[in-house]
């Protein structure tokens, strides 16, 4: 799954640990997220579409 967090993060300037705790996850996973080598939960993408205020299918897409 493609995915636009890591542009969606560096526009709001927060880092990857930041961004892992608000969403009570590790910088690990969210790096993982970023580099397309984990798909996030639906809850885990629910929580990080609301973070931006946007729909999933706005920051996720299938391959």
């Amino acid at each position: 799954m493609k995915n636009k967090l890591s542009a969606l993060r560096k526009a709001g300037s927060i880092s990857q640990a930041e961004m892992g705790k608000l969403l009570g996850v590790s910088r690990q996973t969210i790096n993982a997220i970023e580099n397309g080598k984990y798909d996030p939960s639906l809850p885990l993408a629910f929580k990080i579409a609301e973070h931006f205020k946007l729909l999933i299918e706005d920051i996720f897409t299938p391959d």
